[in-house]
């Protein structure tokens, strides 16, 4: 996918620096992972056509379908979402089972070997089960599926605005997605699993969505209904939306994440279908955790989804507590944009070491597994060991996994509160933390070392080559400030410590992801208090608008840093003041409405269009016109088919009875026939094909005078991936003398 059409008078070195996918002389080399990518060696990537080509065939094809087509082609859509909902949901909380008992398993040895006083072999058996399961994340991630490194959020919102990167939704990508977090986040990294499942239930909507896998030979053909990416669009989102659901157990927040953040594109019966596979997430998931809860799944008990459930009892708030809110919106604000700032630095940093080699990748990911093991294990020896509070809720020091009181080094009738938050998995931190009734269990100076050091950790643990997300990681963050904050107000507070770790958190979400209104819901669906609505939704509005003056949101960054050409919903000023007639340039490929087969064969070969004119002169015409657009992969059909005539004449062929509408299928980037893989004789390079049954005849069109603003606008909302563009004639226009193909792409109006 090549760009032709915008800034062709652009120097080499400007080029080189604003479009880092773009570029010809760059390697096929897929280095999709969440690191910094400009100006490395990366995979060219595809635009999607969500413009369904009205052709003949098309047109054939749909009058020849019944009402029984019809119910089938609804009734498999909705099937669809029921099915993605299930199965996100089943995935969903094999993650969370998986990772309870790994890590809990890992914590409980470790803990045995603290008590019985055998502290080096302690720290060997959690530093060395940290390094190895991190290094089995990044071998299957770096070998296997590049494209499953990292949240994946940033490719899926790219996938939805209409850029396709190759493998992002591959069975292997998927595969390698869950098991990959899995070992993860069950290193004991600052990372998250919500981000992933975002991805995996992207990947599933997919793979269901086009009917399966044809590499693995996993298709099922009462699924290939979908043959437009318009369909599968939908599809994905519903999948994202899913990914949340699971992953936050918040089936409203989902929709609305997927709505405000994902999506470039929206109605109302996507809302409708996107809310019923939510729904699916939510029942399935209440039926697994109520098996759970009866002790038949391990180390499970009430980790990973369950809520956090921070204050039962009526929240009783006044005027009084609204500065420290206002004040936690503030610096919400000012860490979110920082943390955004030295993230985009590190993953930038990391790109210099990841483009050395995989040998690279991998020792990078082990360095960071073996310095946050030693910080881990090493801290909490530098806070103070407390005595058990008289009036505690629950066993004093407590034993094993997780609970507020790790005992850790202290002597009996102690825990170390340090302990109870690092120590441990970041599920069970955010529940420390949010927990009521605690504001005199945990020290300023333990609170502020974890703060600092989830800071810093989340940070550069998110570069490495491996399935790892950010939202709780900044949930974490955010709360430990939250709950600094409220230890600083102290009585001068009616709120909870814990009421204040949860506004905290919202506060560094808002600051850092900058979205409002599926944070405010995910929230509350966390910690299943609506009576923190009006505080959290202050917060985020501050924060958010506080950060929005420095950058912006975090995967917007890693976006434009993997060179996504992403194209906002919103017009520069500038562009106001050229017109499309300003910006195009050649050369313009064309073609006859009856070509000889050689010229087709010598164009596809030469360009990488992925549309073209096709034009009508005498004596098929009185004068030149435009006759429509075809694509390129129908060419490639076309000629695949050798659908030749031996005389340039028009022919009244029926398009059904020699082609199927399966044949003009969209496939998936790299998976659709290659021009050079076909051979032709001398006999047939001299033949014709008639394009006329199988080209778009009412593609979209605008004069040259339209501004760039306006053509901006309705290439994003109507999901264009061509745009032709006419001469303005004075006078009644009969004809098109010239025709000016305007390929445009989403980075031509960001640059």
């Amino acid at each position: 996918m090549a760009t032709h059409s915008i800034n062709g008078e652009a120097n080499d070195d400007q080029e080189s620096v604003t479009i880092p996918l773009l570029t010809s002389e760059r390697s096929n080399v897929n280095s999709t992972s969440q690191v910094a990518i400009v100006g490395a060696n990366v995979c060219p990537i595809e635009s999607l056509d969500y413009e369904i080509a009205e052709n003949d065939l098309f047109k054939q094809d749909w009058r020849s379908g019944g009402r029984i087509q019809i119910f089938q082609y609804v009734l498999v859509k909705w099937l669809l979402c029921f099915f993605i909902g299930l199965i996100v949901s089943l995935i969903g909380f094999f993650n969370n089972l998986a990772v309870e008992n790994i890590a809990g398993l890992k914590f409980v040895v470790t803990s045995n070997m603290m008590l019985a006083k055998r502290f080096e072999m302690a720290f060997f058996v959690f530093s060395v089960s940290n390094l190895i399961l991190t290094l089995f994340a990044s071998i299957i991630t770096a070998f296997i599926a590049p494209a499953a490194a990292g949240s994946g959020i940033p490719e899926v919102k790219a996938y939805l605005n209409g850029v396709d990167a190759p493998g992002i939704f591959s069975l292997r990508t998927l595969i390698v997605k869950i098991i990959g977090s899995i070992s993860a986040v069950s290193s004991s990294l600052f990372v998250g699993k919500a981000g992933p499942m975002v991805h995996t239930g992207a990947c599933v909507a997919a793979l269901l969505g086009q009917g399966g896998s044809k590499r693995f030979r996993l298709t099922w053909r009462w699924l290939h209904f979908f043959k437009n990416d318009r369909d599968r669009r939908d599809l994905v989102t519903c999948g994202s939306a899913a990914g949340i659901a699971a992953g936050f157990r918040a089936p409203v927040g989902g929709v609305l994440f997927a709505l405000e953040e994902m999506a470039s594109w929206w109605r109302s019966v996507l809302l409708w279908r996107s809310f019923f596979t939510t729904a699916v997430v939510a029942i399935v998931l209440r039926a697994l955790i109520d098996f759970c809860l009866s002790g038949k799944c391990g180390l499970f008990g009430k980790g990973g989804l369950i809520m956090f459930d921070v204050y039962s009892a009526s929240v009783t708030y006044h005027l009084i507590d609204v500065p420290p809110a206002l004040a936690l919106g503030v610096i919400g604000g000012i860490l979110g944009s920082l943390y955004n700032f030295l993230l985009d630095k590190v993953l930038r940093i990391y790109n210099l070491i990841n483009e050395k080699g995989i040998a690279y990748k991998i020792f990078l990911a082990c360095a960071i597994s073996v310095s946050t093991s030693c910080l881990l294990f090493g801290l909490p020896w530098l806070a103070s060991c407390q005595p058990c509070p008289s009036d505690a809720s629950e066993s004093c020091p407590t034993i094993g996994r997780s609970g507020n009181f790790k005992k850790f080094q202290c002597p009996p009738g102690h825990y170390n509160d340090l302990a109870s938050l690092i120590f441990n998995t970041n599920d069970d931190a955010v529940r420390n933390l949010f927990s009521k009734n605690t504001n005199s269990e945990f020290q300023y100076s333990s609170i502020l070392i974890f703060f600092v050091t989830c800071f810093f950790l989340s940070i550069f643990s998110c570069g490495i080559v491996a399935p790892v997300g950010l939202f709780v990681p900044v949930i974490v963050t955010g709360a430990s400030y939250g709950r600094f904050v409220g230890m600083l107000v102290g009585s001068h507070s009616n709120l909870d410590h814990g009421l204040y770790a949860v506004l905290g958190a919202a506060s560094f979400l808002g600051g850092s992801m900058r979205m409002t209104v599926s944070l405010c819901v995910i929230i509350l669906e966390l910690t299943n208090n609506l009576l923190l609505l009006p505080l959290i939704m202050l917060v985020l509005l501050i924060s958010k608008t506080v950060a929005d003056a420095f950058d912006g949101n975090i995967f917007d960054l890693i976006m434009k840093a993997k060179g996504f050409p992403y194209l906002e919903s919103h017009a520069e000023p500038y562009m106001r003041q050229f017109t499309v007639g300003d910006v195009v340039t050649g050369p313009l490929q064309v073609f006859q409405g009856i070509e000889k087969v050689g010229n087709i064969v010598h164009v596809l070969r030469t360009t990488r269009h992925n549309g073209f004119p096709v034009i009508d002169e005498p004596p098929l015409s009185e004068s030149p016109v435009l006759y429509g657009l075809i694509l390129r992969a129908h060419l490639i059909e076309l000629l695949k088919k050798k659908a030749f005539m031996s005389a340039p004449v028009p022919t009244s062929i029926d398009a059904l009875k020699l082609f199927s509408a399966g044949d003009f299928a969209e496939r998936r980037s790299g998976n659709g026939d290659k021009i050079e893989e076909l051979r032709f004789t001398e006999e047939e390079m001299e033949m014709f094909l008639d394009l006329h049954p199988f080209t778009n005849a009412s593609p979209y069109s605008v004069v040259e005078t339209m501004s760039l603003a306006k053509a901006l606008i309705l290439f994003r909302e109507v999901g264009l991936r061509h745009l032709l563009v006419t001469p303005k004639i004075s006078g009644v226009r009969t004809s098109v003398p010239s025709v000016s193909f305007f390929k445009i792409l989403p980075v031509d109006f960001t640059n």
